[in-house]
């Protein structure tokens, strides 16, 4: 069992509590029905206080992925479909799991550059680029456009879930996304102590849909398949 990154952040701590131990569960490093250590010993292992630490497995218990047994223990159960409020982040660590952060590096408002596909019904957008790293493990970085018929955007607004900014921000929900993995090379505004542009990745477009049915966002993903890995599981 991993233990949440030591680092501020927009979620609050037992929710980082929560959806650690939720991808844990999705990558199989916690198994259906398996018992969880006891609480006193969960908390000193992941850092955190026994307060903090039953708040996150409240809110695992309320999304039905835990069943509290009085006398016996907390015990796993695995979900038919992905939860949580990363749900619909495809990467994991190469041995399951791992905490998404990110680091916003730049947002943008401005006209959809020629070379995007089709997307939303407005000719502007709002370009947000980020770091992400899984357990503060650097494991790619992306591209996100936002159609601005869907609004607008700044930095002090996104917070460490893009999809729930949208949420709180703009009222509206990602409904669903489709995603196109192959292999791509680093962008030219690469950090540099990341990668070197032009260096052979891992690559995710994705479209995402709200309500309507025309896609609202666009993204691109470049990922580093030495540190990180794309997983969709089946259920």
């Amino acid at each position: 069992m991993t233990h949440p990154p030591d680092r501020s952040a927009a979620l609050p701590k037992y929710i980082q509590l929560s959806e650690l131990l939720i991808r844990d569960i999705d990558a199989g490093r916690l198994l259906d029905g398996e018992r969880l250590p006891p609480e006193r010993q969960m908390a000193a292992r992941m850092g955190t206080s026994i307060g903090t630490l039953r708040k996150a497995l409240a809110e695992l218990t309320r999304q039905g992925l835990l069943t509290r047994v009085q006398g016996s223990g907390n015990y796993v159960r695995q979900p038919s479909k992905p939860t949580g409020v990363y749900a619909m982040f495809r990467l994991e660590l190469l041995d399951g799991g791992g905490l998404p952060t990110a680091e916003v590096l730049s947002v943008t408002a401005m006209d959809k550059p020629a070379d995007l596909p089709s997307f939303g019904t407005h000719q502007t957008a709002t370009r947000i680029r980020r770091r992400r790293a899984l357990n503060d493990v650097p494991i790619a970085v992306e591209e996100i456009w936002l159609d601005a018929g869907a609004g607008a955007l700044d930095t002090q607004s996104i917070s460490e879930s893009l999809y729930q900014t949208y949420f709180k921000h703009l009222n509206f929900w990602i409904t669903r996304a489709e995603d196109r993995v192959s292999i791509g090379r680093l962008p030219r505004w690469t950090p540099a102590d990341f990668g070197a542009p032009g260096t052979p990745c891992g690559y995710i477009e994705r479209f995402s849909w709200a309500a309507d049915p025309i896609p609202v966002e666009y993204s691109r993903t470049w990922f580093d398949t030495e540190k990180s890995v794309y997983v969709q599981r089946l259920r």
